[in-house]
């Protein structure tokens, strides 16, 4: 279920890399590969880059929280993915989803 919100990476680039990243990522966090989304937002720098300046990738990770171990690994993971694609620079963050608040369909799901 971990989604990954992908800024200041081309897509077409990262579709060469989205499945042996989910199939990395799967491994470490001991699930399917159809447990992820990748999504990319494409973004207009008006602020601190020039537009035609390339943005820093910023890659944002939701998911139920897994401890620092498993955090670490999957940031190390993504981060050698991405880097393959060209882009030097890429910060992660992650988002812990709290369970009580996790909701499919209209109805409360347990993690």
């Amino acid at each position: 279920m971990p989604h990954l919100l992908f800024r200041g990476v081309p897509a077409e680039r990262l579709k060469e890399a989205a499945q042996p990243l989910a199939e990395e990522l799967a491994a470490i966090c001991g699930c399917g590969t159809d447990n992820f989304t990748m999504s990319c937002l494409h973004t207009t720098n008006v602020f601190g880059n020039g537009p035609d300046d390339p943005a820093y990738a910023l890659i944002e990770v939701g998911w139920f929280e897994r401890g620092q171990q498993t955090r670490d690994r999957f940031a190390e993971a993504v981060t050698g993915h991405v880097r393959q694609l060209g882009v030097p620079d890429i910060e992660i963050v992650f988002h812990a989803y709290r369970e009580d608040s996790y909701y499919i369909n209209g109805k409360a799901v347990q993690a």
